[in-house]
């Protein structure tokens, strides 16, 4: 069952959230949403609606602008404000599970900055739902710097068709990472895991697949 809260980010900010913790829950993950949709985006829910029959209870939470409808991603200062507070709320509502954090495209890189900025002690690892490596068009890699200092597990699941994260260079970040970090490419699966009819697959069996990666990822790194 899906429980609605409110997160206090200060004192004049709070944004909603949706907890589904399933009755044999076995690691909890803080899931924050992409740029252009909210925590209610199909998206969102089928991933945490997904995560949650595989046993991993998800706290998804709303960044401020989407929580006042603006268009405008907030700047990283606010952003972080809300992934840290997220995961504050997080670690009281899962309790003695494992807890991880992550996200979706600019809530993942928020979320990574978060821990870079300032180390969340509380978090085992991290899940990453297509980390936006760089803007479409311009292939870089310097968002990435920051993650040197993310000393924690990491998953990367990836498209190889992603326009906001082309393969050679995104290998070339995870090689850099080590051992730390873990990706999963899901052939021709574009920034929203969508295949071409050409594949041979279906949308839904993409998020089958990445979400038994993921269980799987937080059933290792959970202990």
């Amino acid at each position: 069952m899906t429980k609605s809260l409110k997160i206090r980010i200060d004192d004049a900010t709070e944004v909603s959230a949706l907890w589904d913790k399933p009755r044999t829950a076995t690691a909890a993950l803080i899931l924050a949403h992409g740029a252009g949709a909210g925590m209610t985006h199909k998206h969102m829910a089928a991933t945490a609606e997904g995560l949650a029959a595989r046993g991993i209870a998800v706290l998804r939470y709303n960044f401020a602008y989407m929580e006042r409808g603006s268009k405008r991603p907030d700047n990283a200062a606010v952003a972080i404000a809300a992934v840290r507070a997220a995961i504050a709320q997080g670690a009281k509502l899962a309790g003695d599970l494992p807890l991880f954090a992550g996200g979706r495209s600019f809530g993942a890189r928020m979320t990574t900055q978060a821990h870079a900025a300032e180390q969340l002690p509380s978090i085992k690892g991290f899940v990453f739902f297509a980390w936006p490596l760089h803007p479409s068009g311009k292939p870089d890699v310097k968002r990435a710097e920051h993650l040197a200092q993310v000393k924690r597990p990491m998953l990367f699941l990836q498209g190889s068709a992603d326009t906001l994260a082309e393969t050679p260079l995104l290998n070339q970040v995870i090689s850099n990472l080590g051992k730390r970090a873990q990706l999963h490419l899901v052939d021709q699966a574009d920034h929203s895991f969508h295949v071409p009819a050409r594949s041979g697959r279906k949308d839904p069996e993409v998020l089958d697949e990445i979400l038994d990666v993921a269980r799987d990822f937080m059933a290792k790194h959970g202990t």
